[in-house]
């Protein structure tokens, strides 16, 4: 989850520190930057306040250093606090590390380096790293060949960049975390992901699992344990890597909530046009569904709600057999043979995603990765990846990722199922209607709500619990609200299918308890809602698809798409963010959550 940068050129610290800056979101407990100045002394600089405020202490000396590496931190091992912020140091101060990973055998590993005579100072697991680096150095090990030489104690996954202050060498490995290595022109970058650096490279390199890569003064050379390594191919920068959010919020995801309408358009622009004829599966080199007996879809949280949203598509336009497994359980799933798998994962770097792709047999079927990050590992390890299109997402709870997943894979799922002759005619013309239709359906929306949803999260500042009902293709949304509901406001917020309501639910309800009803139609929410309402509860009808005429309600035919009222997300994200806002809760930087979830 951590954000790791480095830098060997000109002005070093200033360049990781403004990297760092574009990766704050996977960590938010703790900054730090290391750097060697020309006299090979180190300016090593840790806060708890984030990276802005390692502005003011570097400047100084930034200009002055030659190589640096910098760190976001999500803590694992350790508690919160300066002491175990990255970068951490041998016992000499001339070696300095930063990792993203976990490493499952650090308890071992520190009473051995104790023995041998080390000052371990943190609770972290990544401090047995930097000493195991320090006893390579001392027999004489450049610091690749150190690097490479202290991978082969570790247990675990790791991303790892390592700076040595007397020589200004730099030297990175990955095993089972992200890495990528870019030229800058003036200076070459190391770094968790593109997005650190789109705006000064045009290409980079991914690392794959235990190459090592050193950059000295002749520039970046590649290798693994024993030998010398090709440069991994190049990876061009895609332009939308830039398209950050802006807009009239102070907040981040109040500009990718409103930013919703045009990444619908931007998806539906590029894909629409191939659907209907097959050409976007064929495209994507994916096997016939002719040839496939089911569908299973893997995700976490948001992604995991968009992927049943997506698995509503096959299931109910091509009547085929699927399921929507968390990925983090998937170990405990019976594979089947002709299996279409589709990975989700906005950021492609998911832990428990790859694990569960992991655990698949071979044999098994076809894998498919839907992301944000085409180059991703999940997209180099599937069979075929399509990017959703949505830009970088800043805000930590996912806003306009989760309605680009949605629609991406809903055109996906329709081309195939189109192409092969599996669709249903009927449904097919719908949903295809239907797509047209979402970027002005989340449009109004967004004005409909916007007032509506700041009033009620005034009226119910004070709840100190939440109710989400649907049905169908609704309970989706009711479950994605409910998320961004506990991600915001630390609010207790559960989602249930309506008519499990007597089942147990019904027992939370007391008077004045909200209750958000998304309505896709189903006549039976009237009967779920009167319930809650007999009872004292507060309901809020969220895409109301009812017609009154005389007082009572006349329903209109259920026409919506296969994916589910979409645009109802819409007032459950509104009501999530003003609702923290008015508990003072930093809504680009949910306590204890990072972007992405990088260790299992």
């Amino acid at each position: 989850m951590c954000g790791i940068t480095a830098f060997r050129g000109p002005s070093a610290a200033t360049h990781a520190q403004v990297a760092l800056a574009r990766l704050e979101y996977r960590g938010y407990d703790s900054a730090g930057i290391a750097a060697r100045r020309p006299d090979g002394t180190a300016m090593h600089v840790r806060t708890l306040d984030g990276v802005a405020a390692l502005a003011d202490a570097v400047e100084p000396d930034t200009d002055a250093t030659t190589a640096a590496i910098g760190h976001t931190r999500w803590a694992t091992h350790g508690g919160v606090s300066e002491r175990n912020a990255h970068p951490l140091e041998d016992c000499g101060g001339r070696l300095y590390v930063v990792h993203n990973g976990i490493v499952e055998n650090a308890g071992a590993l520190r009473e051995r380096l104790r023995s041998a005579g080390h000052r371990l100072a943190t609770d972290v697991d990544t401090e047995v790293i930097v000493h195991l680096l320090e006893e390579a150095v001392s027999v004489g090990m450049d610091l690749g060949a150190a690097l490479a030489d202290a991978a082969t104690h570790l247990v675990g996954s790791w991303a790892v960049v390592a700076l040595d202050t007397r020589t200004g060498a730099l030297a990175g490995t990955a095993h089972g975390s992200p890495l990528i290595l870019a030229d800058g022109g003036d200076g070459v970058y190391l770094a968790s992901d593109v997005g650190a650096v789109a705006p000064f490279v045009s290409a980079f390199r991914v690392l794959e699992d235990d190459d090592v890569v050193d950059i000295d003064a002749g520039g970046a050379h590649w290798h693994r344990s024993g030998g010398s390594e090709r440069p991994r191919g190049l990876w061009p920068v895609p332009d939308i890597a830039l398209l950050a959010s802006s807009g009239q919020h102070n907040d981040h995801m109040g500009n990718e909530i409103d930013e919703q309408p045009v990444v619908a358009r931007r998806v539906l622009d590029a894909l629409a046009p191939s659907v209907r004829d097959g050409v976007l599966w064929d495209r994507l080199g994916l096997p016939s569904l002719d040839g496939i007996d089911r569908v299973a879809v893997l995700g976490c949280g948001t992604s995991l709600h968009a992927g049943r949203a997506l698995a509503g598509v096959f299931a109910r336009v091509g009547h085929m057999p699927t399921r929507a497994l968390t990925a983090s359980e998937a170990a405990h799933e019976v594979w089947e043979p002709r299996t279409l798998v589709v990975a989700m994962s906005q950021s492609g770097e998911t832990a428990d995603v790859l694990r569960a792709l992991d655990g698949l047999p071979s044999g098994h079927g076809t894998v498919l990765a839907l992301t944000n990050n085409a180059a991703s590992s999940l997209a180099r390890r599937s069979d075929a990846v399509i990017d959703c299109l949505a830009g970088p997402e800043i805000g930590v709870a996912a806003t306009k990722t989760f309605v680009a997943q949605v629609l991406t894979g809903a055109c996906v799922a329709l081309s195939g199922l189109s192409g092969s002759g599996r669709a249903d005619a009927a449904a097919l013309d719908a949903d295809l209607t239907a797509l047209a239709a979402t970027p002005d359906a989340l449009s109004g929306a967004l004005h409909a709500w916007r007032d509506r949803a700041a009033e009620l999260a005034g009226d119910l500042v004070t709840a100190s619990g939440f109710l989400f009902l649907g049905r169908g293709a609704g309970l989706v949304y009711a479950a994605e609200g409910a998320l961004k509901l506990k991600e915001l406001s630390y609010r207790w917020a559960e989602h249930h299918a309506a008519g499990e309501l007597k089942h147990g639910p019904l027992a939370l309800v007391d008077a004045g308890t909200p209750v958000f009803v998304v309505d896709d139609g189903d006549p039976r929410l009237d009967v779920d809602i009167a319930e809650v309402q007999a009872r004292g509860g507060r309901v809020i009808r969220v895409g109301e698809r009812a017609l009154r005429v005389g007082g009572l309600p006349l329903h209109l035919p259920r026409t919506g798409p296969s994916w589910g009222p979409l645009e109802t997300v819409v007032p459950l994200q509104l009501f999530a963010r003003e609702l923290a806002l008015r508990l003072q809760r930093n809504v680009d930087k949910p306590r204890n959550l990072a972007k992405s979830v990088t260790v299992a």
